[in-house]
């Protein structure tokens, strides 16, 4: 598991992203429950996450609307295929509005090219 920590603050809001491998539903959720261990990622508002697998894309928002389906396109485009990234958010009290879809994509690639 990568975890790559407060990358991106904005408004009082923060933002990790982490992942490993996962070919399955039951990957994704073991990972998220391992992840989920970390006390802070457990309080964390949102941790949405995508995985393309052999069967079927996954995705989940977890309260962040389409936050799912952003990490699922940059993981398509990008040919990662059996690899979960998750994108965890610490609301900061003050809507982003379309910029927490701008902070989404720059926490992917970030994990991306950490990878």
């Amino acid at each position: 598991m990568l975890v790559l920590e407060s990358i991106i603050t904005d408004r009082g809001s923060r933002y990790a992203v982490s992942g490993g491998s996962c070919t399955s539903a039951d990957d994704a959720a073991a990972f998220l429950k391992a992840l989920k261990r970390r006390k802070k990622f457990a309080k964390a508002t949102h941790n949405s996450w995508a995985c393309l697998t052999a069967d079927a894309p996954l995705k989940n928002d977890d309260g962040e609307s389409g936050a799912g389906m952003v990490i699922l396109r940059m993981l398509e485009r990008e040919g990662v295929t059996n690899h979960i990234v998750v994108v965890t958010r610490w609301y900061g009290g003050k809507h982003l509005g379309g910029d927490r879809f701008r902070h989404v994509q720059e926490a992917v690639r970030l994990y991306l090219e950490a990878r």
